[in-house]
């Protein structure tokens, strides 16, 4: 990894790149070969997101049984200043940025507190952070904007390490993690942090029944299932690959034993897919399938023994209306 960074004047803050050359290609690659030669096959869902399934995201964030988006937002919308008081900040960090649209309630309150002076913004796009730094840089004038491009999975040790931080990682997407890798990436953040040095502010989906988690990845109006086949269209163009994107149906299920919701593409009929961007044939037989999402979801007692594991005291915990959503204040100890 490259550790001096490139700075790209565009707007009204300068983009700092930790990325090496061609590495959103080059992951693309690697997450292929290890995914599609693996027992099951699988892909991580950072690749559901070009252009077109971003957009089919925004549409899925606003379906009748997509609830953690809403449940998100209102618990940030209601409970912000508390968090504020929890962890007053002078740096909030946020990982996973993406548009930023969750961070302005946070911001405010922290500014209220007295303390904040810098938003830093960590994407691997360029597009995201240049949009978030435009509108942010309207809405709080005052506010240091320090947009990074970097893999927050590989790379904390490029972002801040002075003064008090809150690390935001919002969504729910630390659920989209294998254990260990929640394990790793917390004790990465507690690294970066450093005893006393700040808290970590994160977003998590709670157990609740059945009958509401699967429809929330499986909708009436089929608009996750054409997310989910995204992931093969992005194949079919990066990769020169030859899926035959009709030919695979959304699945999701809810694992109890896992506690988790899975989201698969299962193939109707026997098929040999070739890859030339990567110099694979791969071999589906009718029925198999390929997984692209894990959404782990948590107990509230649950997310704090793997906090306290990392390192971290639990400052405060807030849910939104119907208890289907927690956000967590953590300190570093």
């Amino acid at each position: 990894m490259s550790t001096g960074a490139k700075n790209t004047v565009h707007g009204p803050a300068e983009i700092a790149h930790y990325l090496p050359p061609h590495y959103l290609e080059s992951e693309l690659r690697r997450d292929v070969l290890a995914g599609l030669t693996a027992e099951p096959k699988s892909l991580p869902p950072k690749w559901f997101y070009d252009d077109r399934g971003s957009k089919l995201f925004e549409r899925i964030m606003e379906l009748p049984e997509y609830y953690p988006t809403r449940a998100e937002r209102e618990i940030l919308e209601r409970y912000a200043p508390d968090m504020a008081a929890a962890s007053p900040a002078e740096t909030l960090i946020e990982l996973g940025s993406g548009s930023s649209s969750k961070t302005p309630r946070l911001i405010s309150a922290l500014q209220e507190e007295g303390r904040l002076q810098r938003y830093v913004a960590v994407d691997v796009s360029d597009g995201a952070l240049l949009g978030a730094g435009d509108h942010l840089s309207e809405t709080f004038p005052g506010l240091e904007l320090s947009p990074v491009a970097a893999d927050f999975e590989r790379q904390l040790h490029v972002l801040p390490r002075n003064g008090h931080r809150m690390v935001a990682f919002l969504g729910g997407t630390i659920g989209n993690l294998e254990p260990e890798q929640r394990t790793a990436l917390l004790e990465d953040i507690h690294d970066l942090l450093g005893p006393g040095g700040g808290s970590l502010l994160v977003g998590t989906d709670l157990i609740k029944p059945e009958e509401i988690l699967v429809p929330a990845y499986d909708d009436s109006a089929g608009v996750t299932a054409e997310f989910n086949k995204n992931v093969l269209r992005v194949l079919n163009r990066e990769l020169g690959a030859d899926f035959d994107v009709d030919e695979f149906d959304h699945v999701a299920v809810w694992l109890p034993e896992k506690r988790r919701i899975e989201m698969r593409l299962r193939a109707r009929k026997s098929m040999l897919v070739t890859l030339p961007g990567v110099d694979l044939q791969v071999l589906f037989a009718a029925g198999e399938e390929l997984r692209t999402e894990i959404s782990t979801k948590f107990s509230r007692d649950g997310i704090a023994v793997e906090l306290e594991a990392a390192g971290f005291r639990v400052a405060g915990q807030w849910t939104d209306s119907q208890d289907r959503y927690a956000v967590t204040v953590a300190e570093a100890v």
